[in-house]
């Protein structure tokens, strides 16, 4: 039993199949990285080894107050 050709033999579907329009996935608008409210962000900072004890030097949480700290200065700057 002969296979059959891997080529269409029709020349008009052979033609079809060349210059059929190509179909474009609908553009998506890029999506905001969805966070919930008062979800921290893992960075990186550097800041002096002075400011660094100061903070740490209560003991666990020098983060918090790192973040507190720097919440009481944005809400005491005027905006605008």
């Amino acid at each position: 039993m002969a296979t059959p050709p891997r080529r269409p033999t029709n020349p008009m579907e052979a033609a079809e199949a060349v210059f059929k329009p190509i179909k474009k996935p609908a553009a998506t608008p890029p999506r905001e990285p969805s966070t919930a409210p008062n979800v921290r962000e893992l960075v990186s900072i550097r800041i002096d080894r002075a400011v660094l004890d100061h903070f740490q030097e209560d003991g666990p949480g020098w983060q918090d107050r790192i973040n507190d700290a720097l919440r009481e200065v944005v809400a005491a700057k005027p905006r605008g």
